[in-house]
């Protein structure tokens, strides 16, 4: 194995794996199936894109070496960029069996009837693929859900993770102050993606797992991208919700832009989602509820006529992830949510009130830090309405 391009220490890592390793014993389990690619990248700093295809790192719960099965393509990414020490591969073929080769390494790792968790809750595993490792592990091992293992050790940040979201929020500020410039009547809205896209990779930064969302006029109450460029006119309102990304570490910021000048009901409706989104922040304190920030949310938008007109959550944990999704996902920020509050933990809480029957819409939003006494936003920008 060569080391050219770890993103941590070796130390982080072996510390990582170690506190799986406990995760799984406690769990009374002999290994974890890890097809998910943020998990490699946690566990052993593996930064590859072949989780599309089947791609699976076997942990088992003793120390015995990390195994890695993928394609061709992959095979010199794992070697350089993480701590994984056997690496086997798959050929594209009529009849591939990458299910088969996973069984047959298992079995020479001697886990033949032993209890093995598996990632679920991944874009690493299609349901055709799932359904191939339950055919090849029938009556060779008892397979158990434990797509919770390694993520919940992924939502409390290291201080080297802070330091990496610190970056990418100073990527998605600098970002916003380019779409800032180029925003006005008569651009197309691609111009502003290309901005805010073209100011984080000549920063140093990487393409985001998703977006940049970028909507206007009556496009602005979508709560996705949507394809196909826009003519930015007077009087119209702009979206803007996006990652910055530095080493796969995503820091959310989400903004609303007046181009002409905004009408009196959009001050208004910028004022209730502004105050709405200062007060939700306050709600992350260490020890607190995660579901109490969305009952701020439902409770303040209610009582201002915009129940049906909000979102049903209002945000999602942040960190290291791939394609198709910045989203860090579970946990979402919803109402009844009892997820304890941890200093070191990342969310995006958001507010977003689009209606379309008036096309009125309106959306701001910040990424925060959970810390030892409250919580730390990590953008440098306000929250105003600008004008351009």
């Amino acid at each position: 194995m060569q080391d050219l391009s770890l993103t941590f220490s070796e130390t982080e890592y072996r510390s990582r794996l170690a506190r799986a390793r406990t995760r799984l014993a406690e769990r009374d389990l002999d290994a974890l199936l890890c097809f998910g690619q943020e998990t490699h990248y946690y566990l052993t700093g593996y930064d590859g894109g072949g989780y599309v295809f089947f791609q699976c790192l076997v942990l088992t719960a003793d120390d015995r070496p990390l195994t890695l099965l993928c394609r061709r393509p992959d095979v010199s990414q794992a070697r350089d960029t993480s701590l994984i020490d056997d690496i086997h591969v798959w050929l594209n073929a009529e009849g591939a069996d990458p299910a088969g080769q996973l069984r047959d390494i298992l079995a020479g790792l001697g886990l033949a009837g032993a209890r093995i968790g598996i990632e679920l809750e991944t874009y690493g595993l299609t349901g055709k693929n799932h359904a191939a490792v339950q055919r090849a592990m029938d009556g060779f091992c008892t397979l158990v859900d434990a797509s919770d293992v390694i993520s919940g050790l992924r939502l409390v940040k290291s201080e080297a993770e802070i330091a990496l979201l610190r970056r990418a929020a100073t990527l998605a500020d600098d970002a916003y102050e380019a779409a800032l410039a180029v925003a006005r009547a008569g651009v197309i809205d691609a111009e502003v993606t290309a901005a805010i896209m073209t100011t984080t990779l000549r920063g140093g930064g990487d393409v985001s797992p998703a977006g940049p969302l970028v909507n206007s006029g009556s496009r602005a109450i979508y709560g996705r991208g949507v394809g196909g460029p826009r003519p930015l006119d007077d009087r119209d309102l702009l979206i803007l919700e996006y990652a910055g990304t530095y080493r796969r570490y995503n820091c959310c910021i989400e903004r609303s832009i007046s181009i002409g000048g905004p009408t009196e009901e959009q001050r208004n409706l910028h004022a209730v989602v502004r105050d709405t989104l200062l007060e939700m922040q306050e709600a992350f304190r260490p020890g607190a509820a995660l579901g109490a920030v969305d009952e701020i949310h439902r409770a303040r938008l209610d009582a201002a006529g915009h129940a049906e007109h909000r979102f049903a959550a209002c945000g999602y944990s942040l960190g290291a992830t791939y394609r198709p999704s910045w989203m860090d996902v579970p946990p979402m920020i919803y109402a009844g949510n009892p997820l304890e509050l941890r200093p070191g933990m990342v969310f995006f809480p958001h507010v977003m009130v689009g209606d379309p029957e008036t096309r009125l819409a309106m959306g701001l939003g910040n990424t925060v830090l959970v810390t030892e006494t409250g919580a730390e936003v990590l953008s440098r920008h306000g929250l105003d309405l600008p004008i351009r």
